[in-house]
């Protein structure tokens, strides 16, 4: 009779807590005091509290003012030096149009001198701005793992290490955010790949004819290839970030890769938790807040997927998968379709016969 009336009351507390995670944990520690131990009804709710407690944590991670503390100055000033250029970068190649008409006029007229000369004068200032976009993504790389020293560093777990040090977490979700976009902008953007190309053709060129350009004295051959394979992938900054951090578990092999892909999906979890609860939306202060949220939530399973051995979509995974689809799709669709598009096309395990079939529907 007792196990059947603590079944019922479990029963009865876990529909009515059902979404109400701050109350969850009040609860749990409740009926751990009026349930038997070994009681059926003790381990269901157990199960059902105390999973959601485990695998999602609730708190407000404050995108918007988190400021260092003493301990995190010293990690936070040598990243956000580096940030600082973010927001340049971004503007430089929204704003790049590339060398197009130019390079087709020399083609046409190979042996118009003048137009030859045109082309390469329009192409090489925009070669070494590609140069610039490559080379602050190495000093990208070596914030993202300061960062991840910080973040995973013991004694404290990946969800103590965000919710106490909330600016270096900010910092991270600026990477992530400035990743996204900056592969966005590439992406969208074949005067890249096109300007680069004909630049290599004319430097071979050339240097099949003994001659050597100015240009060269800046892009070299062996900073050239170091470029070309950067803007070779669909996604290089994020291709970037996830060979940091591939390289980062490598290399401190007394740290478990957990604690690594831990930081990740906590951080995933919370962004999720984040937009889907009003309670905590409303602190938004800046109406682009939201967007950033979902950015880094999708930017941190995009590197979850790539990092983790069994990525982001199995049923082990760490990450409510069907639960950041949902929240995207609640949006307005042309405020998602693109980092829907990343969660499609930019992953490495979507495919695999781990993921179930609702959510690969989800993302039809």
């Amino acid at each position: 009779m007792a196990c059947f009336v603590h079944e019922r009351v479990t029963e009865a507390v876990c529909e009515s807590v059902k979404g109400k995670s701050v109350a969850r944990s009040c609860v749990l520690y409740a009926f751990c005091c009026f349930l038997p131990s070994r009681s059926p009804a003790m381990g269901n709710l157990i199960k059902v509290l105390g999973k959601d407690l485990e695998n999602c944590p609730h708190f407000f991670l404050d995108f918007e003012n988190a400021q260092p503390t003493e301990a995190e100055t010293a990690v936070w000033n040598q990243v956000s030096a580096v940030l600082e250029e973010a927001h340049g970068i971004l503007a430089e190649l929204q704003s790049y149009n590339g060398a197009g008409q130019e390079i087709r006029e020399a083609i046409q007229n190979p042996g118009d001198l003048a137009l030859q000369e045109k082309a390469w004068n329009a192409v090489c200032p925009l070669v070494a701005k590609l140069k610039r976009f490559y080379e602050f993504s190495l000093r990208l790389e070596n914030a993202l793992r300061s960062l991840l020293e910080a973040l995973t560093s013991p004694p404290y777990a990946p969800m103590q290490h965000l919710e106490r040090e909330q600016a270096l977490a900010k910092q991270f979700a600026e990477i992530l955010h400035f990743t996204l976009s900056f592969d966005e902008l590439k992406m969208t953007n074949p005067a890249i790949q096109n300007d680069f190309s004909y630049y290599r053709r004319t430097i071979s060129r050339n240097r099949l004819n003994n001659q050597q350009l100015e240009a060269e004295n800046e892009v070299n051959n062996e900073m050239a290839n170091r470029m070309s394979l950067f803007y070779a992938e669909a996604t290089p900054m994020l291709k970037t970030l996830s060979n940091a951090t591939t390289k980062f578990v490598s290399e401190n092999k007394t740290l478990p890769i957990e604690d690594t892909t831990d930081c990740l999906s906590t951080m995933a979890c919370v962004c999720r938790v984040m937009l889907e609860t009003p309670e905590y939306r409303c602190r938004f202060t800046n109406t682009d807040t939201m967007l950033f949220c979902m950015r880094v939530m999708v930017g941190v399973i995009i590197l979850y997927d790539h990092v983790h051995p069994v990525g982001a979509f199995a049923k082990t995974s760490k990450i409510d998968m069907k639960g950041c689809i949902k929240v995207l799709k609640e949006q307005p669709s042309n405020s998602v379709e693109g980092l829907l598009n990343a969660l499609r096309y930019t992953t490495r395990h979507l495919h695999d016969d781990s993921t179930s079939k609702q959510i690969r529907a989800l993302l039809q």
